[in-house]
């Protein structure tokens, strides 16, 4: 609250004139300081007291009595101490005095209006200290607030060489050090030395803070200013530590007559002269109070004098509790004692004030948040923009007008950034640089695989192996699965390949059927060669099942039945194989070997070899069979979805006797290629044979050391080559004869090319 009354207001312009007859007088020096808000706290706490007497029910039969004392220079406040512990002043008035109500200064208070340091509040230095005015650990802890409310993480502090500014300033430190607050630099700054000052521009023009605390009273910061303007310094957002509003500082006035000093002070306040002057208006002694603009005039806000008028309704409140005890004495001492009443003073003054003490001898801390606003004129206008209340809880204490408009230093209308370094931004790390200061830290951007989604986070985020994050690592996003789809081109290509190949398959089939009673389809059993077809349709089709999104079922589905089919295939193959070396045998003479290996015989051992790949495949399934994963481990960024084997053992059985079926069919082959030329087939059954084997060598190492989906194109392509191979070599031959040699498709032709020879 900033208003007490208006009687105060007219007390203060009624009561003007005695003020000047009010001094003290030693015998060793003069010491009067004329100080326009020194004088209007003087007068308030008069009016108070006379307040307070005419109060019927607060003191009854009671009035309160006062002295004044000059509080310039120690020796003064010697005399003043001496007087108040005998009681007795130097008029011979030896009446008790009950409460010590001064210093604005924190060197020499007992009760205080004005005294704001902190370690005033230490009971064991200061048992007898209370004030109605906010300790500066309340202010520090607000000031530390507004800076947090602003981000302003990296300021400077330029400060006096006194008790208040230097035990403030080095708590300030200590609190902002917590709420993560660097300070760049805290400079001193003398009313005197030049030296000190050169070195204060020096470091405002170098330093990178945008933000200046001055922790200085008023006369200082108004020199400090002063001084600071003229070296133009820009840029840079003023903060000051207690209020400069009201305040005007009149030089100190000395001489030997009092008269002469009322006289002095007379014409500077109305800046006049009682001596004739061409540079000033003649004093009359009736000059008009109220066209006098000063601090002790100016009434708009009561918020130091309110403090003073709190400080005398204490004692008076503590007075009244006292006399309430019985025979006026503590009861708990049996001693009169203002001073344990005072500790249990809670009211409310008539303006709204509550006045209570905690554990330290402080009351509650109350404090406007104002803003210097320059006009046109040049003139400052004080604007309230919010409040600092301790009585709240945490984190609402500091409260600031939503509707109000702030300007900022250099006139901006824009809020001041001053940080040492700007926030980490998502997608890195903060890192501290144990060679600056905290708020110097370093930003690094998170590694490979991590993320951070906030601002100066401390530590990157691992993300789930199911995610990646994005390029500015700030999320994490599903991994892109990989696998051989039929949209992409090398499964299309594949797909058209494996299709082809059936369709190739299915032409010499028809092909085939339609020339079924001709030599060349009847010879060497053209029912293995129908077998041999089919399966090598089935073979293609196969091929398929390794293309699109793995799944439980196409997993088990394309080894097995590549694995039947392949098996299907190879045993037709060696079927001819045999027959052709059967054939031949029973050429000779005697031989009845063709008996033993008849067609019964030879589907027989087709199913035979076929069935054996069953069972390898049953056990696989039933053991541990194929099954659908995400292979996470190749690739970082993405996931490839596989078909994992399952039983490896299993997988490379189906493989080993594919293979040994391959290699006993090419061996068998190899021992009939040079047979007569009626039964060539053992030559084309060699190369394909070869082809076949060759592909499914090279297959291996390709099939290990390919990643993600061409380990799966890998084996398509084995499958198609392989197939393709014997496709090719054993029947396109035939087909050439039946379609554009139908000359040779004969059985005397085949007959007549057998020449004479031995075995």
């Amino acid at each position: 609250p900033t208003d007490i009354s208006d009687p105060l207001v007219n007390h203060i312009f009624a009561h003007f004139w005695i003020s000047f007859v009010f001094y003290q007088k030693f015998p060793y020096s003069y010491c009067i300081k004329w100080n326009d808000r020194e004088l209007r706290f003087a007068r308030t706490m008069i009016f108070t007291v006379r307040e307070i007497n005419r109060d019927a029910t607060l003191l009854p039969g009671v009035s309160l009595g006062y002295r004044v004392y000059n509080g310039c220079g120690s020796e003064n406040l010697i005399l003043a101490a001496v007087e108040a512990v005998n009681g007795e002043d130097s008029r011979g008035c030896s009446d008790k005095i009950q409460a010590l109500l001064g210093h604005s200064s924190s060197g020499v208070s007992t009760v205080s209006h004005l005294s704001t340091c902190a370690c005033l509040s230490d009971k064991r230095q200061y048992p007898t200290f209370f004030r109605t005015v906010p300790s500066d650990r309340f202010q520090i802890a607000g000031l530390v607030q507004l800076m947090k409310y602003f981000d302003w993480r990296w300021v400077g502090i330029i400060y006096s060489p006194r008790l208040y500014s230097e035990e403030g300033t080095a708590d300030f430190v200590k609190y902002a050090k917590k709420e993560g607050i660097c300070v760049e630099y805290r400079l001193p700054y003398s009313l005197t030395s030049t030296k000190k000052f050169h070195i204060i521009t020096a470091m405002l023009r170098e330093s990178s803070s945008k933000v200046i605390l001055m922790f200085m009273p008023f006369y200082y910061a108004k020199s400090f200013l002063a001084k600071i303007e003229a070296y133009n310094i820009t840029g840079k957002q003023w903060v000051g530590s207690e209020s400069w509003i009201t305040q005007a500082d009149l030089a100190s006035v000395g001489t030997k007559h009092i008269f002469d000093i009322i006289k002095a002070f007379w014409e500077k306040f109305f800046d006049c002269s009682f001596s004739p002057s061409n540079t000033s208006t003649l004093c009359t002694g009736t000059e008009d109070l109220r066209t006098v603009s000063s601090d002790y005039t100016d009434v708009a806000f009561f918020r130091e004098e309110n403090n003073v008028y709190k400080a005398v309704y204490l004692v008076a409140y503590a007075l009244h509790a006292l006399l309430k005890c019985e025979n006026g004495s503590n009861p708990t001492t049996g001693k009169p004692c203002v001073l344990e009443h005072i500790k249990y003073v809670n009211f409310t003054t008539v303006n709204g004030a509550k006045v209570f003490f905690d554990e330290n001898g402080d009351s509650i801390a109350q404090y406007d948040l104002v803003n210097w606003q320059m006009k046109d004129d040049g003139s400052a206008e004080i604007v309230n923009i919010g409040q600092y209340d301790t009585s709240f809880p945490e984190g609402e204490k500091l409260k600031l007008k939503k509707d109000t408009k702030i300007v900022w230093g250099g006139n901006y209308n824009e809020m001041p950034r001053s940080v040492c370094r700007e926030p980490c931004p998502p997608g890195t790390r903060k890192a501290i640089n144990k060679n600056k200061p905290v708020c110097c830290f370093d930003c690094f951007e998170c590694p490979e695989g991590t993320i951070s989604n906030q601002t100066n986070s401390p530590d990157c985020l691992i993300c789930p192996p199911e995610f990646w994050p994005n390029e500015k690592r700030d999320r994490c996003l599903p991994k892109p699965t990989e696998y051989l789809s039929y949209k992409e081109i090398m499964g299309a290509l594949l797909t058209g390949f494996g299709l082809t190949g059936v369709f190739l398959s299915l032409l010499i089939s028809i092909i085939f059927l339609t020339h079924k009673e001709t030599p060349i389809v009847r010879a060497n059993n053209s029912e293995l060669s129908f077998l041999l077809l089919l399966s090598l349709k089935l073979c293609f089709l196969c091929s398929l099942t390794f293309i699109g999104r793995p799944s439980e079922w196409s997993c088990m589905l394309r080894h097995t039945a590549f694995g039947i089919t392949f098996v299907l295939c190879i045993s037709c193959v060696l079927g001819k194989t045999i027959v052709v070396l059967m054939a031949f045998r029973a050429t000779l003479p005697g031989s009845n070997v063709m008996k033993w290996f008849g067609p019964a015989q030879q589907r027989l051992s087709v199913l035979t070899f076929t069935l054996i790949q069953v069972v390898i495949c049953i056990l696989w399934l039933t053991i541990n069979p194929p099954f659908p994963r995400m292979n996470m481990k190749y690739y970082k960024e993405k996931i490839i979805l596989e078909c994992a084997l399952g039983s490896a053992v299993g997988f490379w059985a189906v493989l080993g006797y594919i293979g040994l079926l391959a290699v006993l069919c090419f061996i068998l082959a190899f021992l009939a290629r040079k047979l007569p030329d009626s039964f060539n087939e053992a030559k084309l059954i060699t190369f394909s044979m070869l082809i076949f084997c060759a592909v499914w060598i090279a297959f291996i190492p390709a099939y290990v050391s390919s990643p993600g989906k061409f380990t799966v194109a890998v084996e398509i392509f084995a499958i198609l080559a392989s197939s393709f191979g014997l496709l090719v070599c054993i029947f396109v031959p035939k087909c050439y004869i039946i379609i554009f040699r139908p000359e040779q498709n004969s059985k005397k032709h085949l007959m007549g090319k057998i020449p004479p020879r031995t075995l």
